[in-house]
Protein backbone atom coordinates (compact mmCIF):
# COMPACT_ATOMS: atom_id res chain seq x y z
CA UNK A 1 0.00 0.00 0.00
CA UNK A 2 2.84 2.38 0.86
CA UNK A 3 4.33 1.90 -2.63
CA UNK A 4 1.12 3.12 -4.27
CA UNK A 5 1.04 6.33 -2.24
CA UNK A 6 4.77 6.83 -2.72
CA UNK A 7 4.23 6.54 -6.49
CA UNK A 8 1.34 9.03 -6.33
CA UNK A 9 3.52 11.41 -4.33
CA UNK A 10 6.41 11.18 -6.80
CA UNK A 11 4.05 11.61 -9.78
CA UNK A 12 2.48 14.65 -8.11
CA UNK A 13 5.90 16.13 -7.44
CA UNK A 14 7.01 15.49 -11.04
CA UNK A 15 3.88 17.18 -12.44
CA UNK A 16 4.25 20.07 -10.04
CA UNK A 17 7.92 20.60 -10.91
CA UNK A 18 7.34 20.24 -14.66
CA UNK A 19 5.16 23.34 -14.67
CA UNK A 20 8.25 25.51 -14.20
CA UNK A 21 10.00 23.93 -17.19
CA UNK A 22 6.87 24.41 -19.32
CA UNK A 23 6.57 28.05 -18.21
CA UNK A 24 10.23 28.71 -18.95
CA UNK A 25 10.04 27.21 -22.48
CA UNK A 26 6.78 29.07 -23.17
CA UNK A 27 8.27 32.40 -22.06
CA UNK A 28 11.44 31.85 -24.08
CA UNK A 29 9.39 31.21 -27.21
CA UNK A 30 7.28 34.34 -26.67
CA UNK A 31 10.25 36.47 -25.66
CA UNK A 32 8.46 37.73 -22.53
CA UNK A 33 7.60 36.22 -19.16
CA UNK A 34 4.25 34.51 -19.61
CA UNK A 35 2.27 31.68 -18.03
CA UNK A 36 0.48 29.18 -20.30
CA UNK A 37 -2.84 27.62 -19.23
CA UNK A 38 -1.17 24.21 -18.95
CA UNK A 39 0.85 25.65 -16.03
CA UNK A 40 -2.33 25.85 -13.97
CA UNK A 41 -3.46 22.33 -14.91
CA UNK A 42 -0.05 20.91 -13.97
CA UNK A 43 -0.29 22.85 -10.70
CA UNK A 44 -3.71 21.37 -9.93
CA UNK A 45 -2.88 17.76 -10.82
CA UNK A 46 0.53 17.92 -9.19
CA UNK A 47 -1.02 19.50 -6.09
CA UNK A 48 -3.71 16.82 -5.95
CA UNK A 49 -1.08 14.08 -6.13
CA UNK A 50 0.88 15.71 -3.34
CA UNK A 51 -2.31 16.22 -1.32
CA UNK A 52 -3.21 12.51 -1.58
CA UNK A 53 0.31 11.60 -0.46
CA UNK A 54 0.19 14.12 2.42
CA UNK A 55 -3.16 12.75 3.61
CA UNK A 56 -1.73 9.22 3.56
CA UNK A 57 1.29 10.44 5.55
CA UNK A 58 -1.00 12.46 7.87
CA UNK A 59 1.14 15.58 7.36
CA UNK A 60 -1.01 18.59 8.30
CA UNK A 61 1.53 21.15 7.04
CA UNK A 62 1.61 19.75 3.49
CA UNK A 63 -2.15 19.10 3.54
CA UNK A 64 -2.94 22.74 4.35
CA UNK A 65 -0.37 24.06 1.88
CA UNK A 66 -1.65 21.95 -0.99
CA UNK A 67 -5.31 22.66 -0.24
CA UNK A 68 -4.66 26.39 -0.34
CA UNK A 69 -2.53 26.10 -3.50
CA UNK A 70 -5.15 24.03 -5.34
CA UNK A 71 -7.77 26.68 -4.53
CA UNK A 72 -5.51 29.41 -5.99
CA UNK A 73 -4.79 27.39 -9.15
CA UNK A 74 -8.49 26.69 -9.71
CA UNK A 75 -9.32 30.35 -9.18
CA UNK A 76 -6.77 31.35 -11.81
CA UNK A 77 -8.39 29.00 -14.33
CA UNK A 78 -11.82 30.42 -13.49
CA UNK A 79 -10.52 33.96 -14.11
CA UNK A 80 -8.87 32.89 -17.40
CA UNK A 81 -11.97 31.16 -18.76
CA UNK A 82 -14.28 33.91 -17.56
CA UNK A 83 -12.40 36.35 -19.79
Amino acid sequence: MFQIFLSIGFLGQALFASRFVIQWIYSERKGVSSIPIVFWYLSIFGGLGLLVYAIFRKDPVIIMGQMFGIFVYLRNLILIYRR
